[in-house]
């Protein structure tokens, strides 16, 4: 047999800009000390501390019952869709109806098939940096690229002058995600219409990301494409996951009107076939069961951010105060203005898992993100162990 491998034996192209996630790493190296018996403090997470809401738990342990596990429809259950739509028109100014609606496998696959849905190879999108890194992976796969767009500077000079600055002849779409990942930024409403000026102006698509709407502290949340204008050529992408602790289930939703929703569902058909039925009626327990959920949730998220932040500061390690999400993004160039450096001190010295600043792209150089999706013990720990060891 041939130590080369056959010429066919090879990916395809289309994956060669396509990279995995970083987090994976720092898991692995988590395990490593912790199997040497090390006691690690984790924020490197981006999931929900709290558990699933009975409620849901109960509806898909009664849709079992009530042997609700044929297919569904691709594009989802026709109850579901419908009180996806009322919560769009009620909660978002969203003027949707049950046909701009789609369910899908998580705020991931709704990415997936915006970007599938829009963009060429040799498209430039325009993002705003730091950013989520899954996006520049997702663009890659279409053959597109990204444009980093320095949120700072937009939000001292002014988004559509900013914008003007980044955008090319190959200009296509804007990704608009608020609150926003790593920094916990939430754009405000003059900001979210200068942007949408903007995109009409210039005919660009706007790809929303809304996966942590639920979870502002400040500010006031805005969909895009709630604006004048808007609706028809933006595709936003929310999730279960973060709101209702639904991370595992998999779950979420795409709103868009055509043509973009023909996109969205051939992406869906032809990737997943739709999203487990089940899960679906979990989903409408979610968001139709009255509850303190997410209100409590809310309130308990904004004390461990507030004890975080505060403790960060008090360490020497700059920290703006995130309007939303849940994540903060410290400065920590006292330690290394490289960020994987500055993050690997923090595992060797203090145990505490972050995730390097680099990871969202050029402007988080020098930042290294941590949730503080996780208990108050772990915070206190976590800090504690950095004031005595750094």
């Amino acid at each position: 047999m041939s130590a080369t491998a056959p010429v066919s034996f090879r990916l395809s192209k289309r994956l060669d800009e396509v990279g995995f996630s970083d987090i994976v790493q720092i898991r692995n190296r988590v395990m490593e000390l912790r199997a040497k018996g090390a006691a690690v403090y984790q924020f490197e997470g981006g999931e929900p501390y709290r558990p699933t809401p009975d409620y849901i738990k109960q509806a898909v342990t009664a849709a079992l019952q009530k042997n609700k596990t044929r297919y569904a429809p691709s594009s989802g259950i026709a109850d579901l869709r419908s009180a996806i739509a009322e919560k769009l028109r009620t909660r978002n100014n969203i003027d949707a109806q049950e046909e701009n609606v789609i369910v899908v496998n998580g705020g991931m696959q709704g990415l997936f098939g915006a970007f599938q849905s829009t963009i060429d190879p040799g498209d430039d999108v325009l993002i705003f940096s730091p950013y989520w890194t899954p996006i520049k992976d997702l663009v890659a796969h279409c053959g597109g690229r990204l444009v980093l767009v320095p949120t700072n500077e937009a939000r001292a000079e002014g988004f559509r002058v900013t914008l003007a600055r980044y955008a090319t002849a190959n200009t296509r779409a804007l990704y608009f995600n608020t609150p926003a990942n790593p920094s916990g930024v939430v754009f405000s409403r003059e900001e979210a219409e200068e942007a949408a000026s903007f995109a009409i102006d210039h005919d660009l698509v706007v790809i929303a990301d809304e996966a942590y709407e639920d979870i502002v502290y400040e500010g006031e949340p805005v969909s895009i494409a709630s604006l004048p204008g808007m609706f028809e050529r933006t595709i936003t992408s929310f999730t279960l996951s973060k709101s209702y602790a639904m991370t595992g289930w998999r779950i979420g939703y795409a709103v868009a009107t055509q043509p973009w929703m023909t996109g969205l569902a051939k992406a869906t058909l032809y990737s997943s076939n739709g999203v487990s039925t089940p899960t679906q009626w979990a989903a409408l327990a979610a968001l139709t069961t009255e509850s303190d959920f997410l209100a409590t949730s809310r309130a308990a998220y904004r004390e461990r951010r507030d004890l975080l932040v505060t403790g960060l500061n008090e360490l020497g390690f700059t920290c703006a105060s995130p309007a939303g999400a849940f994540y903060a993004f410290p400065d920590l160039t006292s330690i290394s203005t490289n960020s994987r450096e500055a993050a690997e001190i923090l595992l060797d010295k203090a145990k505490v898992a972050t995730v390097p600043g680099i990871v969202f792209g050029s402007h988080g150089e020098g930042h290294v993100r941590f949730s503080f999706s996780t208990s108050i013990e772990t915070i206190q720990g976590g800090l504690e162990s950095m004031h005595r060891n750094l």
